[in-house]
């Protein structure tokens, strides 16, 4: 799997639009415990279905796509953090040692 990097507005849309499952990954480029979330989720990412999209914010570049990705998805704020995203809806918000891949594939039907 790779990431894709999130760095327009028009693909926080594509995302509400997309019929499946998608996965944003916010990162503080600046923080250890990010990092270290960071490295745990991608061990464990080759257990998602491929179909799966991968998005990376980096929140220190970024920081107006963040506050528009809490907004849309009506999450509050955190670093690192991981939201699933279904049809357009956040059904799953993890942040800091809480981001578990494992947990993501019970809400993927």
């Amino acid at each position: 799997m790779k990431w894709i990097a999130l760095e327009s507005a028009d693909q926080i849309n594509e995302i509400k639009q997309h019929p499946g499952y998608s996965i944003i990954f916010k990162h503080s480029t600046r923080c250890s415990i990010s990092m270290m979330a960071k490295k745990r989720f991608e061990l464990e990412w080759d257990d998602l279905p491929e179909e799966i999209s991968l998005y990376f914010l980096d929140l220190i570049k970024y920081r107006d796509l963040s506050n528009q990705v809490a907004a849309d998805f009506q999450v509050h704020h955190e670093s690192p953090q991981m939201l699933l995203i279904k049809s357009g809806e956040c059904i799953l918000d993890q942040s800091h040692g809480g981001i578990s891949v494992d947990e993501a594939l019970t809400m993927v039907e």
